[in-house]
């Protein structure tokens, strides 16, 4: 992740002190929706650093339809906020409208809070519409001495979000996802590899990369990361960047010394 900046993260640790007890306190209390509400346009600006008079707005709320906050930088909708009560807990079902509402918008990002957990949300423009939990994070049990800590509250952040931090996480978290690391295991340069290795180790037995593949599918790697949307996806990823690798000019040994001759 990103070094988050000093005054930045003075910021987060003096939010993470400050509103750890407030959350605590609403928790034991059971508050409800509309008081929670309130909690968190206040950790919004206290702790992720936005201005809650200009930055976030209430007006997709529309009879409890969409959601209840919206966070909008420069006139843009950024992404949806949809909060529950903080006593209750959280369940992909509670931001199933709000990614919906999110899609119809063209808004990639979606958050659900109760204040105590935080989890953010990418829309996947699919048929049907689906999303992805990408960071979820339980605030009661943030350290504010850990900087690992800080640093994923700093994706969420204002200054974060503007240099599309969160983003950048996303795409890192899906290259290292089971389903493209899965993909990856069936691409041909990887059987080689794995073929190169195997005859290393036993010479005399003759192996070839249908044969690896077959055992990576139907033993080595699990069913569900090989079939669904997500799997598909993954291996289509990989495929379009084989094919650019394809098509890349190669550098030919004459081309390469072109430029390196007698000086006469």
């Amino acid at each position: 992740m990103a070094a988050v900046p000093k005054k930045i993260a003075e910021r987060v640790v003096a939010g993470i002190k400050r509103y750890q007890p407030i959350v605590a306190a609403a928790k034991a209390r059971d508050v409800g929706e509309a008081d929670t509400v309130t909690i968190i346009k206040d950790m919004l600006a206290d702790v992720f650093g936005y201005d809650k008079y200009s930055d976030v707005t209430s007006e997709y709320a529309i009879r409890g339809t969409y959601c209840d906050l919206a966070i909008k930088l420069d006139g843009q909708l950024q992404t949806l906020i949809e909060v529950k009560s903080i006593g209750l807990d959280l369940k992909e079902s509670h931001v199933k409208q709000a990614i919906d509402y999110a899609a119809n918008q063209g808004v990639d990002w979606v958050l659900l809070t109760n204040g105590a957990i935080w989890r953010v949300y990418h829309v996947i423009f699919a048929k049907p519409i689906d999303q992805e939990l990408v960071l979820e994070i339980d605030f009661c049990s943030l350290s504010h001495r850990s900087d690992g800590d800080i640093e994923r509250l700093y994706l969420f952040c204002k200054e974060g979000w503007q240099r599309s931090l969160l983003g950048e996480y996303h795409t890192q978290k899906q290259a290292l996802s089971r389903f493209f690391v899965g993909a990856m295991l069936q691409t041909d340069t990887v059987l080689d590899v794995i073929r190169r290795e195997l005859r290393r180790v036993s010479p005399d037995v003759k192996i070839d990369a249908d044969q690896i593949k077959d055992v990576l599918v139907n033993e080595v790697i699990k069913r569900e990361v090989l079939e669904g949307e997500k799997a598909e996806e993954a291996r289509k990823r990989v495929a379009k960047a084989a094919n650019t690798l394809l098509r890349a000019p190669k550098v030919t040994g004459a081309k390469a010394s072109s430029g390196s001759g007698d000086g006469a």
